[in-house]
Formats: structure tokens, sequence, C-alpha cells
């Protein structure tokens, strides 16, 4: 697990304000841009789309990526619009007699409305929308060789977090955030961020 790189990321982030004075922010509302990397964890309730039973599927995580814009309405109320990839979780499975291998490409479009708690320098937010996106998956089975069963959809849903954060010179906002991502197949699937967003 790599969950221990976040935290001490954000620690570092945090100790690097500490000397930071909170004052009146001089952008309370504007444009934003960013970008930011995680880790992605896929819990796979089925493989329903390749048309196959399975009894045992094991969980999977990769590397993320992020980038976003946004317009922070008030200090408290911001619209933001990203562009997601969950990358290629893949792993094992077992099923009636046989077992195999499964490999997952997520990505897609997520507008989201954000509220946010300043406390100074630190910030608490809270976050929730919809993940418009694009689900490929290649199953694999031992007893068939080489081929390999493929499906592609498009689909749409909920996703919400929340987290920590700093704001450095007043402009540069650096957050953890955890996110809970509910899809079609892969409920209780989550993602721990680490962003940074530069306020104009």
């Amino acid at each position: 697990m790599r969950y221990p790189v976040f935290l001490g990321a954000l620690a570092l982030a945090l100790s690097a304000t500490v000397q930071v004075a909170a004052a009146e922010s001089d952008n309370p509302s504007g444009p934003y841009v960013g970008g930011g990397y995680g880790r992605f964890n896929l819990h796979v309730d089925s493989l329903s789309d390749v048309g196959q039973g399975f009894d045992s599927i094991v969980d999977s995580h990769d590397d993320a990526y992020k980038i976003f814009a946004g317009w922070r309405l008030t200090p408290h109320w911001a619209v933001e619009a990203e562009y997601v990839n969950f990358g290629h979780p893949q792993s094992s499975f077992t099923a009636s007699g046989s077992s195999g291998d499964y490999r997952v490409h997520l990505d897609g479009f997520s507008p989201k409305l954000i509220g946010t708690l300043p406390l100074g320098p630190v910030e608490l937010f809270a976050d929730a929308g919809y993940l418009f996106y694009n689900v490929d998956l290649n199953v694999n089975v031992a007893s068939m060789g080489s081929a390999g069963i493929e499906s592609s959809h498009t689909r749409s849903d909920f996703v919400y977090g929340g987290g920590l954060g700093v704001v450095v010179l007043d402009h540069l906002a650096v957050r953890a955030e955890y996110e809970r991502v509910e899809l079609a197949d892969f409920k209780d699937s989550d993602a721990l961020w680490l962003t940074a967003a530069w306020r104009f």
C-alpha cells in the first residue's frame, strides 16, 4: 500500500506552511487549473460484461492521474470539470474448472461541485459529481488458450470524496483527497489523490 506516501507528502506540505501567516485571500473567486497523481483501487463485484460466471476474483490497483479546471464562485463553493484516467488494473480469477486473468482500463470526464471550509492556509473540503466514463475489459481464460474475451462500454456513475489541503503563497493549493467511485460491476472502488492547483 502506498497510502503512507500520500500522508507523508501531505505532512510535508503542512509543515511548509507552518510559518505562513493566515491572511485575507486576494483571490476569493476566479478560475484555477491543476492536476494530480493517485492510486486507484478496483473492487470487482463481477465480470458480467463478458457473460461468464467466475467464482473468485482478485481485486487490483494501479496508478492514476487527472487534470482539471474549475471556477471558485466564493471561497466556499466551486464548480470543476476533470479528466480522470484510472490506469489499467489487472489481476486473476478462478472459474468452474479453469482460471485466468483480467485487465480493465477506465477513463472519463467528471463535473463536480466542491464545498470548502477555509481555515487560514489550511482547507477542509468535500466534493460530489458524476463520472462519465469508458470501461474496456479484457478477460483471458486459461482453458481458451490465447483467445481473449473483450467488452467495451460507456457509462456514468456517482463519485464523491473529501480531504485536506494547504494554500501556499495564496495561489497554489495542494490537496490530499480520498474519493469513492461507485462504478457498475466495481462497487466500492476508491482512489487516493495528491493534487496541486494554481488559482488565478
